[in-house]
């Protein structure tokens, strides 16, 4: 692998870890509010992509939970 093929696969990584933290917190939120389970796992990503906030909201963070 060079780097640029290594950097991609890093992004897409890290997009995914992404992408099912959010579903799991939105899917937890519906479960909690009684929707219907297909209504809870509805993920719609414009053109493929999570806003910047999403990013900044469901990324990783220096907290832990012990």
């Amino acid at each position: 692998m060079n780097i640029q093929e290594k950097a991609r696969a890093l992004m897409q990584g890290h997009y995914q870890t992404i992408k099912n933290r959010q579903q799991s917190m939105l899917g937890r939120v519906g479960e909690q509010l009684g929707l219907p389970e297909e209504t809870s796992r509805y993920w719609n990503p414009t053109q493929g992509k999570i806003t910047p906030a999403g990013w900044m909201s469901y990324d990783t963070s220096c907290a832990t939970m012990s």
